[in-house]
């Protein structure tokens, strides 16, 4: 099954698995249905979840009925039980809607939704996350997951964000990471797919953000707080949820 998941992952294009998934998801929900781990974006349980990674897999990730991920799963954790995301009135942009937020995000009653990506089918606003269309300090909230890594002028794109960003507002800016890194690697040499997925993580990122990233997003001018909302969870929510032990939200002020 990894094999079969790389496969797809890596030859298919998104913009068609996305819309792929909507078919195959509700049977892979109903074939995998069990006690022993939980989504807590939907209260189902499984017997296993998917494994996942266009380079390499990590088993036991995916959830098949949301199709999150660990990042998914603890950023919800993260908005339902610190912030007051679910009941103030707030305008939120959302880039690259995961499938796992939009739809339960849009028929959110106290939520102005607005989602943007330059290929997503879920996009309201077709855009270039360096020139955005949006006036200067419009949005309460912006989430920008898994983004900032596909992007060349990733400083351009942070300035962006904080040009648009109400003052006193909040931005979650989750990156993949790797926390034993001090400085961030870059190398626009590697061109081969393969080769950027293995060394990248995925054959269309960038870069692997190391720990200056916060630091980057402090030099923009956002106050930044580095969130290892697992240290507050016991192992056994840690398990049943599949999270991330140690994953670190970045929650940007303005």
């Amino acid at each position: 099954m990894k094999r079969l998941f790389k496969t797809i992952l890596n030859i298919v294009p998104r913009p068609l698995l996305i819309r792929l998934s909507y078919v195959i998801r509700p049977v892979l929900a109903f074939f995998l249905k069990g006690g022993k781990f939980t989504d807590p974006i939907d209260g189902k349980s499984f017997r296993t979840f998917l494994p996942y990674g266009y380079g390499n897999q990590r088993n036991n990730v995916l959830s098949p009925s949301t199709l999150s991920l660990e990042r998914h799963r603890l950023l919800w954790l993260y908005l339902q039980n610190e912030t007051k995301f679910f009941s103030e009135k707030l305008k939120v942009l959302h880039f690259a809607p995961e499938q796992a937020f939009y739809k339960r995000f849009k028929n959110m009653s106290n939520l102005n939704y607005v989602t943007t990506d330059l290929n997503s089918p879920l996009a309201d606003v077709k855009a270039d996350i360096c020139n955005l269309p949006f006036k200067d300090n419009e949005f309460d909230v912006i989430l920008c997951n898994h983004v900032l890594e596909h992007i060349p002028e990733d400083t351009k794109a942070m300035q962006e964000l904080y040009r648009i960003l109400k003052v006193g507002g909040m931005g979650v800016f989750q990156i993949p990471q790797d926390l034993k890194r001090e400085v961030t690697f870059e190398d626009n040499s590697i061109t081969d797919k393969k080769e950027r997925a293995k060394i990248f993580g995925q054959y269309d990122h960038v870069r692997v953000y190391g720990r200056d990233y916060f630091d980057k997003l402090r030099g923009i001018g956002f106050k930044v707080e580095e969130v290892d909302y697992t240290s507050s969870l016991s192992e056994e929510v840690i398990e049943n949820f599949c999270l991330a032990k140690g994953e670190i939200i970045p929650v940007v002020f303005k």
